[in-house]
């Protein structure tokens, strides 16, 4: 469906303690994992709403995770609960705008699973690799026009 040029955006939104110390530690692990991953990390996972997760969208990301702590395990004791139903609202939204709602997902994750973060950053860049790039990255979309 893309074509062999297409190299995604992600943007991943991980929580301090958890899901920002297992890239951390996939680092450190030497792990490798998709250099087209853009980290931002927030203090809790519950602090992320639509509004973040719609405007990484705006802004040219083609795939769009939340990763949090394991569920149970937040260190802001519900951060992580408040963060799963706010994602699938946003899955809602994307798909009424004719966006796959596949682009966007939501990870749990401790710090000590560095392994599981690069699995998930593969795995993820992989998916919106077979999408191809979303309709409102417009810096692809000038690609793709200038060439024809």
């Amino acid at each position: 469906m893309a074509g062999s040029d297409f190299e995604p955006t992600i943007v991943a939104f991980c929580c301090h303690y958890c899901a920002y110390g297992a890239a951390d530690l996939a680092g450190s692990m030497r792990l490798q994992y998709p250099a087209n991953i853009r980290i931002i990390r927030l203090p809790c996972s519950g602090k992320v709403t639509p509004i973040f997760l719609l405007r990484a969208f705006e802004k040219g990301a083609d795939g769009v995770y939340v990763a949090g702590c394991m569920e149970g395990d937040c260190h802001f004791i519900l951060g992580n609960l408040v963060a799963k139903p706010r994602v699938i609202y946003a899955k809602r939204l994307i798909a009424e705008v004719g966006l796959e709602p596949e682009r966007l997902e939501m990870f749990n994750m401790s710090a000590a699973m560095g392994p599981k973060f690069a699995d998930v950053a593969r795995e993820f860049t992989e998916r919106i690799r077979q999408l191809g790039p979303s309709p409102l990255n417009k810096k692809f979309q000038n690609k793709k026009d200038q060439a024809a």
